[in-house]
């Protein structure tokens, strides 16, 4: 659990390594140097213990991973020892969090077996058309649930449509894990083998896969990021795709600003770029349509804010 924080964190000027990540201190706004260091190897006795070497604040210098995820979720140090207490207690080894470890440079990322959906597979998720999305999106991006964990699964494949890996999202609580021997999402594009499929040309990016699910529920085909980041690898995926086009709509967020500039500048001169915006006062797409607020076709419009030509 704590390793999917650590991934899924809005980290600034992030740079992995194996066993260990560094990026800017996120108790200091004005750091642009990567001066904030973390443990990422969970089979190291120091695993979640960091290091903040430009801290002025003795506090604020060192700690261990109860500091750490209340970092992370912006709770109290009493709230995060709790939280991994529980998960210490409920995850008995059925799943385990991702490693940030890279494969080799010549090693094929290796699947997972496809029958692991079959636990999985349902006709609709409750849960799921709640959140506006409809059976048919559902059956064509293989979604399900887990009712020993009440957890909706969402599948992550590659442009051939191997099973790289599964999100677990729980509906009961914020929170989300991902299968056993996983290949790490932080490198893939969630729906790509869709848009592969359909030699799609122009397509909606978004972080989140459930606002992905909802825009193909409305007309709009769409693939995400699944967060806040994206790196070289993610947009070597999609220069390769059949995409020309790219309608960025980012969560209403300084993250989602900090993701959208990333973007844009992975594809400056390589792809057209379309922005468009989720209406003020919500913070993205599922949110903005749950509220009932009209027509939400109007969400996805691209504004002539940017065009990039290739």
């Amino acid at each position: 659990m704590l390793l999917e924080e650590i991934e899924h964190y809005h980290w600034r000027n992030p740079r992995w390594h194996p066993g260990k990540l560094e990026a800017s201190s996120p108790f200091r706004p004005g750091d642009d140097r990567p001066s904030f260091r973390v443990i990422t190897d969970p089979d190291s006795e120091l695993f979640g213990c960091w290091v903040d070497r430009g801290a002025s604040d003795p506090n604020r210098r060192r700690g261990g991973p109860v500091q750490l995820l209340a970092i992370l979720r912006g709770i109290s140090e009493s709230e995060a020892r709790q939280i991994l207490a529980e998960e210490d207690g409920a995850n008995s080894g059925a799943y385990i969090t991702l490693r940030l470890r890279e494969p080799t440079a010549r090693a094929r990322p290796k699947s997972l077996d496809s029958t692991l959906l079959d636990a999985y597979a349902i006709q609709d998720s409750d849960y799921l058309t709640s959140r506006g999305i409809s059976p048919e999106v559902q059956a064509l991006f293989r979604t399900g649930y887990d009712p020993i964990n009440q957890a909706v699964t969402i599948p992550w494949v590659d442009v051939t449509g191997r099973l790289l890996n599964v999100k677990y999202r729980s509906t009961r609580k914020k929170r989300f894990w991902y299968a056993k021997n996983g290949v790490p999402v932080r490198d893939l594009i969630y729906g790509i083998d869709i848009v592969y499929k359909r030699r799609i040309r122009k397509v909606c990016l978004v972080e989140s896969e459930i606002d992905a699910l909802y825009l193909w529920t409305i007309g709009q085909p769409a693939m995400a990021t699944g967060g806040a980041s994206f790196n070289k690898k993610k947009r070597d995926l999609i220069l390769r795709s059949p995409v020309e086009e790219l309608i960025l709509l980012r969560d209403n967020d300084s993250a989602g600003r900090v993701w959208r500039n990333e973007v844009v500048a992975a594809f400056d001169g390589k792809l057209r770029i379309d922005l468009s915006l989720v209406p003020r006062g919500y913070k993205d797409v599922g949110e903005a349509q749950l509220s009932n607020i009209g027509k939400t076709r109007q969400i996805v419009s691209p504004l002539p804010i940017l065009r990039m030509a290739a």
